[in-house]
């Protein structure tokens, strides 16, 4: 607890509350909804917290406070409740979505737990570590290693890098760069991740750490998520709401 108070020098020690919102009723009942939130929280505590010191405050609910942030399980994007804009809800708090029928084969828990991180490191999805003067890496926690997972309670959640991975120097023999130890210099990836890289401060383009991730990703459906909301040239899905006021 003493590493996770150092850094949290500067922070507010008041947790966030996010409120966790179930609308993918064809896919989540209201027992694994439980479930899923209690594992979620206890990783936060006990694994992501200690490293990056933001506390939060999870549990379940259908009616958010004004002041919540909120994590979102949609069947799909084309929930009647889906909003049209990615990084906040309407009035104004940090959001993210996990669309849980185009996850395939990827269990549930391993997709929140990617949404919740990043969420709360970079909730506007605007924050970008520079490598060099002419190339920067968005502030994103489990891309780099988004296939590899560990365990908590039975359920399998996202690995993640380090603050580490964001430093562009020569680090100490022993240096970890990502939870399970895997990576060995910043800004690196495994096989199954993949990097967001904006150049000379303008292009924004995506680099993978195997052909065959490349192929994987191009075949998901990415309208709403992070990686498309950084891209001025990603796709976004508009919602059913901000197609209603387009008329």
């Amino acid at each position: 607890m003493k590493k996770a108070k150092r850094a949290l020098l500067g922070r507010s020690l008041k947790p966030v509350r996010i409120a966790c919102i179930n609308y993918a009723r064809e896919s989540i009942n209201d027992r694994e909804m439980s479930r899923l939130t209690k594992a979620l929280q206890k990783c936060y505590d006990k694994h992501f917290l200690p490293v990056w010191g933001y506390p939060v405050e999870l549990y379940v609910t259908r009616k958010p406070k004004r002041t919540d942030w909120q994590l979102v399980y949609f069947d799909d994007a084309l929930h009647k409740n889906m909003l049209g804009r990615h990084e906040l809800t309407h009035r104004g708090q940090p959001i993210s979505k996990i669309f849980v029928k185009a996850l395939g084969e990827e269990p549930i828990s391993v997709a929140a737990s990617h949404e919740l991180f990043e969420m709360v490191l970079d909730p506007m999805a605007n924050l970008w570590a520079d490598k060099n003067p002419n190339t920067q890496y968005a502030y994103e926690v489990c891309d780099a290693v988004e296939e590899d997972s560990f365990d908590v309670d039975g359920l399998p959640m996202s690995n993640f890098v380090y603050p580490s991975w964001f430093e562009p120097f020569k680090h100490p023999r022993g240096a970890r760069f990502d939870h399970k130890g895997t990576l060995k210099a910043p800004f690196s990836m495994t096989e199954g991740g993949y990097v967001i890289k904006k150049v000379n401060g303008r292009k924004v383009i995506k680099a993978f750490g195997s052909p065959a991730k490349r192929r994987r990703f191009n075949a998901e459906d990415r309208r709403g998520h992070r990686s498309e909301f950084r891209d001025p040239n990603g796709q976004h899905h508009p919602g059913r709401r901000a197609a209603k006021r387009r008329g």
